[in-house]
C-alpha cells in the first residue's frame, strides 16, 4: 500500500468511490488490499465470508457468472461510516438488476460488508439465485 496512514483517514465515501473504481476496472486484488480490513466479514445469501480470501471467492463467483457488461450505480450513498449502493450490469450473457450492497468503514477500511444480487440470463430466467445455487 502507497501511504498506509493516509489511507486510514479515509472517508467512507472515499472509500467507496475508490472500491467501485477499482472493481470496474477488474483489479480486485488491489481494490481488496487497499479497501478492505483483513479480516472483514461479508455477509451474503450464500453465507459468511471472512478475510481476503473470502473476497477473492466472492469476486471469482461474480466475474465467472457475469464475465463482462456495464456496471451502474443508480444508488450510491455514504454517511458516517456506512456506505449502500444499488447497483445493475448487463452483458452479452447475463443481467443483474437487484443488486445491492452495504458497508461498514473503519480506519478508512470496510470491516463489513453484505452483498445481494440475483443473476438473469437475456431472457430474464434466473440462472443463479442470490444464494448462489442454480435452478434445475
Amino acid at each position: 500500500m502507497a501511504d498506509d496512514s493516509r489511507l486510514r483517514e479515509r472517508s467512507a465515501r472515499e472509500v467507496l468511490d475508490d472500491h467501485l473504481r477499482l472493481s470496474d476496472e477488474r483489479r480486485f486484488d488491489d481494490d481488496i488490499a487497499r479497501n478492505c480490513a483483513p479480516d472483514c466479514v461479508v455477509l451474503t445469501g450464500r453465507g459468511v465470508y471472512r478475510g481476503h480470501d473470502g473476497l477473492r471467492t466472492l469476486a471469482r463467483a461474480l466475474a465467472e457468472e457475469v464475465p463482462s457488461g456495464v456496471w451502474q450505480y443508480p444508488t450510491r450513498l455514504a454517511e458516517g461510516r456506512m456506505a449502500f449502493i444499488e447497483w445493475t450490469v448487463e452483458s452479452d450473457e447475463a443481467i443483474v438488476n437487484d443488486g445491492a450492497d452495504s458497508f461498514v468503514i473503519e480506519n478508512g477500511l470496510i470491516v463489513y460488508q453484505t452483498i445481494h444480487y440475483t443473476v438473469l440470463d437475456r431472457s430474464g430466467r434466473v440462472i443463479v439465485r442470490a444464494d448462489g445455487t442454480r435452478p434445475g
